[in-house]
């Protein structure tokens, strides 16, 4: 399906970004994010692009939507008043968790607190088995009691998770239809759709996570759906989900859980994109936005991918800290560092950044707007990376002397002033950011050395060229319209939709007949909620299954081919998983059964495809006719940076560091160290100058 006019929105913690295609032309914009009505926000920015373009709302076709709405309302508990119904003995399921100790060594361990109290939980005398089967039938009448006794508590949605429910539903079905005679207003999210999948505390605490957002989620999106149509533009709204595809809004306001990450999944999609002109295969991408950074891996230009992932992890952003949510999810590392975290100097008298974000209300010091705490924003702007008369655009105006008081305060008890506070402060958040992509990388069994990284958001370009010489990163491309990647991510991503389910099999139970329908089963589910977003697009389906060897803890990914889902063989599935499992491991274990836990299909339609880049041709050597003051951390003294307009430069041009290629989203800083080209996309492609 062609659209000649699309409107990507990405709602971040402090800017919404908007970005119009019309017939190959772009055009952006970047508002502050409106936190009591999010939709303002993105109708200001639907009229600022339409009159940038000279079209009016009414002729946009198409409007694809990502927002971290759903991941704010998790980490802030800002969620509806919910419920969970489970089975008898498992109303503590969601509290004990997997009883692992992510800080293995401190006594005074704290769990974080399960979304929902105790006495907001409630059980059902009923037992599936875990083959399916129906040990302890479960009697209506009883649904019908517990339904009348939570009438008075006026729960606005209720999660229901029972065991085994991804095998047999029908008990989850019984509950919610009683539930919609007895309760007609309460929301219900059912295990057995939210999250199909063994281990009953992450299935269960994604249900309660979908169903503490859903009122929240599906009465903004009603809202602006509506408001959008009474502005003109009554076109279809779709969202961008975690997993880097595109769901209707009618499926993302059922399933709101999806849409957790979904800006930093559109971030990736671009990247992806980015990567595939390119022709590489080894990818850092960086998004930088005004509360968080987001690192992931791209390889054969492709975002990797997994099926849990945990948000608002409490301690230290430490691997099992949060709280799991057990859906498809481009796989990447979070962390609180953006342009808006604010910095404080601890007990041991040293500078920490972040994780708290002093967001778009009030923001930092330097916006004007009631801030006193220094962020790194303001930072930013001491050390000369950014004009105070030209942020965003020239529309927010930065205050200098509110920074300089800010930073000056924060390295008071250091015996700082504000640029070494200002140096202190940027070099710590640069370091977290480094380490974070380290440690990813040492997870995934990647040496960062051979990647090129590809920067975008608002503010990554000005601290990216810093991370790659402290990663040992060797080239940097920043791509047009970096401040507002996330959102040009949206209109390249495909419509997709990953269906998963898990059945329990041995190889050497290998049920042929049983596997072919159950991949077939999931083929038509995942088709389905795809062919709600486009009637007439070619679809693909891929599966994919999750295999171990008896006794261990987890799994790894198998792809199938089309004729290996269509024609199941044990032998091939064996030989597929040793292939796999020697790659990541160095070998194989013998005289081991294997079995298979989660099966996986996932529908989509063609990616956007990406048009090889042509053959930069020579070009100048540009000078700035302006320079400014600008810091240089690595050489840890202040040099004179040339300013270089971006719209200045044609293909080829080159631009040597220190210096400053100045846009209306972002800047992009050169280091001493670096040489800058244009290429013929208006890619920046920044690389090491020679010795």
């Amino acid at each position: 399906m062609q659209h000649d006019i699309r409107m990507g929105v990405d709602i971040g913690g402090t800017f919404t970004d908007v970005v119009l295609e019309v017939a190959g032309a772009s055009h952006s914009t970047k508002v502050l994010t409106t936190y009591a009505a999010p939709e303002d926000a993105i109708i200001d920015g639907m009229h600022q692009v339409c009159a940038k373009a000279g079209i009016s709302p009414a002729q946009i076709d198409q409007i694809i939507h990502g927002t971290t709405l759903a991941t704010n309302a998790l980490i802030e508990r800002r969620g509806a008043r919910a419920a969970l119904i489970t089975t008898e003995g498992f109303r503590d399921v969601i509290e004990m968790r997997t009883e692992s100790r992510f800080e293995q060594y401190d006594l005074n361990l704290q769990l974080p607190e399960p979304l929902l109290p105790r006495q907001h939980r409630f059980t059902l005398l009923e037992r599936v088995d875990a083959q399916g089967a129906v040990l302890i039938p479960l009697d209506r009448e009883e649904i019908i009691a517990l339904a009348e006794d939570m009438a008075s508590y006026n729960f606005d949605s209720i999660a229901v998770g029972l065991l085994h429910s991804y095998l047999n539903p029908a008990h989850e079905r019984m509950i919610r239809d009683v539930l919609a005679e007895r309760l007609p207003g309460v929301m219900v999210s059912l295990s057995c759709e939210v999250s199909p999948q063994m281990r009953e505390y992450e299935r269960f605490n994604t249900t309660v996570a979908n169903a503490y957002i859903k009122p929240l989620m599906k009465s903004y999106l009603g809202r602006l759906k509506s408001r959008l149509a009474d502005e003109g533009a009554d076109c279809p709204v779709f969202l961008m989900h975690s997993g880097g595809g595109i769901i209707s809004l009618e499926n993302a306001a059922e399933f709101p859980v999806r849409l957790v990450e979904s800006g930093p999944a559109g971030g990736a999609v671009f990247a992806a994109h980015i990567a595939a002109r390119y022709g590489l295969d080894k990818i850092l991408s960086f998004d930088m936005g005004g509360t968080t950074a987001k690192i992931c891996l791209i390889k054969n230009q492709t975002p990797k991918t997994a099926r849990v992932f945990e948000v608002a992890r409490s301690y230290r952003f430490k691997k099992g800290s949060g709280m799991p949510i057990s859906i498809p999810v481009i796989d990447m590392v979070e962390i609180g560092a953006g342009g808006g975290s604010l910095a404080h100097v601890d007990s041991l008298r040293q500078i920490r950044v972040g994780p708290e974000s002093a967001g778009s209300e009030p923001g930092p010091a330097c916006y004007g707007r009631g801030g006193q705490r220094p962020a790194v924003t303001d930072a930013d702007l001491v050390l000369g990376k950014l004009d105070p008369d030209n942020f965003a655009g020239g529309s927010i105006k930065l205050h200098r002397d509110a920074s300089d008081a800010a930073l000056t305060a924060l390295g008071a008890p250091l015996e700082m002033d504000a640029l070494t506070a200002a140096y202190g402060l940027a070099e710590v958040v640069d370091e977290n950011m480094a380490n974070a992509a380290r440690v990813h990388a040492v997870e995934n069994g990647e040496d960062l050395a051979g990647y090129t990284m590809i920067a975008f958001g608002g503010a990554a370009p000005l601290h990216a060229g810093r991370l790659c010489e402290k990663l040992g990163v060797a080239r940097l491309l920043v791509p047009t319209g970096a401040g507002v990647g996330s959102a040009i991510g949206f209109l390249r991503a495909p419509f997709s939709f990953e269906a998963t389910r898990s059945v329990y099999m041995k190889l050497s139970a290998f049920d042929a007949a049983t596997v072919r329908d159950l991949l077939a089963a999931l083929a038509e589910e995942a088709t389905g909620f795809v062919r709600n977003c486009d009637a007439t697009a070619t679809i693909e389906a891929q599966s994919k299954v999750y295999m171990r060897y008896s006794g261990q803890g987890w799994e790894i990914p198998i792809s199938l081919s089309a004729d290996q889902a269509a024609n199941p063989d044990a032998a091939t599935f064996q030989a597929l998983f040793e292939a796999d499992y020697t790659a990541l491991f160095g070998r194989t274990v013998t005289g081991m059964d294997i079995e298979i836990t989660v099966w996986a299909v996932n529908a989509t339609t063609a990616s956007a495809a990406a048009t090889p880049l042509p053959a930069t041709p020579p070009g100048r050597a540009i000078t700035g006719h302006a320079s400014r003051a600008l810091f240089d951390p690595a050489l840890a003294k202040t040099v004179q940076a040339q300013i270089v307009p971006r719209a200045d430069l044609v293909a080829g041009d080159t631009v040597t560091g220190p210096a400053l290629i100045t846009e209306d989203e972002t800047t992009i800083v050169v280091p001493s160290s670096r040489h800058a080209t244009a290429r013929p996309d208006g890619t920046i492609d920044i690389t090491e100058i020679s010795a």
